[in-house]
């Protein structure tokens, strides 16, 4: 199987859950609630947890740190791309108020644009891959027997 392949699908079914994840939240108006985005990095941690692991079961005895720790970075980079560029739209065409409701909940003094939101998202995403593949590769660190 081509290198990345793998990483390719649970990212794109990483992103596909979190917007899902996010139009569902939409739909009961709790979208704006930041406690909700915590469920964010159980749908994470699970999508790189499980492409570490199928990286693992199909490279067999020719599994190591850095083919495991590839395949949870892919998996978590492309989601965070797919996601950051949904999020941008929705705020740009589907709700151009989503901004302000969210900086409503911190404070009313701030001014975000969609710039500094997607970046934030962005970044967010990139820190929780590598935090999570970090995390995930202590327990999958060592080569299959047999």
């Amino acid at each position: 199987m081509n290198r990345f392949v793998l990483s390719v699908r649970f990212g794109i079914a990483l992103a596909s859950s979190l917007i899902a994840y996010f139009l569902v939240l939409s739909l009961f108006g709790l979208h704006t609630n930041p406690f909700f985005s915590l469920f964010n990095g159980v749908i994470t941690g699970f999508a790189i947890y499980e492409a570490i692991r199928y990286k693992r079961i199909e490279l067999k005895s020719d599994y190591s740190y850095t083919e495991g720790f590839q395949a949870g970075i892919v998996t978590g980079f492309l989601a965070t791309v797919l996601f950051t560029i949904f999020m941008a739209v929705y705020v740009t065409e589907v709700d151009p108020n989503f901004i302000g409701n969210i900086a409503e909940t911190f404070s009313k003094s701030y001014n975000i644009g969609v710039g500094v939101f997607s970046f934030t998202v962005l970044l967010s995403g990139f820190a929780t891959t590598v935090v999570l593949t970090l995390s995930f590769m202590q327990l999958f660190k060592h080569k299959l027997k047999g």
